[in-house]
């Protein structure tokens, strides 16, 4: 992906970060991009925003709680 591409976009990060351990997103031309908030010139994972909502709702079921 083409970095200029990135230049101005809103990221986001959960309220639950601290010490710079946090992912981010930002939506960008119908894609959901997440980033490592401690590496911010690292490219973007891209994800549909269908796969980007399966995996809130995963989170929000507690599939990924190791239970």
């Amino acid at each position: 992906m083409d970095s200029s591409h990135l230049d101005g976009l809103e990221w986001f990060r959960s309220s639950k970060c601290d010490a710079g351990a946090c992912v981010e997103v930002a939506a960008l031309d119908g894609v959901v991009l997440i980033r490592d908030s401690a590496e911010p010139g690292n490219t973007p994972l891209a994800v549909s925003h269908d796969v980007w909502q399966d995996f809130v709702s995963g989170l929000r079921a507690g599939v990924f709680d190791g239970r």
